[in-house]
């Protein structure tokens, strides 16, 4: 059995995030980039699927620069059997990126697409759901518990009302939520080993991967300062200020 995990480069969650002075976006230069946290879990729970020998092969894929090979070779750390590297130094929209997956799909011939539920830099929550699409595969989104059978697996998602469990046929994709798993710490003899391993590279061309039509995007702005709050010695001046803010 075979898992393909697709990672994305993300600026680092603990980074504080900056808006260019234009405007045009936010500041990525000289920026630490991680890969998404999600996409980590994603990672994680294919590894150990591969330590208790539920699947026999473990594919990592990312789409971008080659600043993206940095993440790659976290995913050969983690234990990753191989890494794929589809060249573009575009912006790639969630469409273009399930198009992208497809078309590896379609070579590598995977049971299981793991990838997280959302970036956590434009939180859009489609890649996952557009590729199960467009390969015509069923899909299980925000899982929180995955039980990987032989030709199936059972997931158990998150939903507004509570938990929803689905049992679905393989091949198919699943998008990990945050209490997949807690991803472990890489150790440094892993990480050294990761350094010299090959990476393959593609390209969109290559893959015969059209690209979506673009998205423009027209201006970035942080989002209005909060007010100061008002302090209050009592319940009768609370209930007061309530009433002059129009809350009661």
């Amino acid at each position: 059995m075979k898992v393909l995990v697709c990672i994305k480069r993300a600026i680092d969650y603990n980074v504080h995030i900056r808006i260019a002075d234009d405007g045009s976006g936010v500041v990525t230069d000289g920026v630490k980039h991680s890969v998404n946290p999600f996409d980590e879990i994603a990672l994680e729970q294919a590894i150990r699927w591969k330590e208790d020998g539920s699947v026999d092969e473990v594919v990592a894929m990312s789409i971008g620069s080659d600043a993206v090979t940095e993440q790659l070779r976290t995913a050969l750390a983690f234990g990753c059997d191989r890494a794929l590297h589809i060249a573009t130094d575009q912006p790639i929209d969630p469409l273009t990126a399930a198009r992208t997956i497809k078309a590896v799909a379609e070579n590598e011939s995977p049971d299981v697409i793991l990838l997280g539920k959302q970036a956590i830099d434009d939180d859009n929550a489609q890649t996952g759901q557009m590729a199960a699409t467009l390969l015509g595969w069923p899909q299980a989104t925000f899982a929180s518990a995955i039980e990987l059978q032989q030709a199936s697996a059972r997931v158990t998602r998150e939903i507004d009302a509570g938990l929803e469990t689905l049992d679905i046929d393989l091949p198919g994709v699943i998008t990990a939520d945050l209490r997949l798993n807690e991803p472990r710490y890489l150790k440094l003899p892993n990480i050294m080993k990761a350094k010299k391993k090959p990476i393959d590279s593609s390209d969109l061309e290559t893959l015969g991967v059209e690209r979506a039509p673009a998205l423009t995007v027209e201006k970035t702005s942080a989002p209005a300062q909060r007010p100061a709050g008002t302090m209050v010695d009592s319940p009768k001046a609370l209930v007061s200020e309530l009433k002059n803010k129009g809350l009661l």
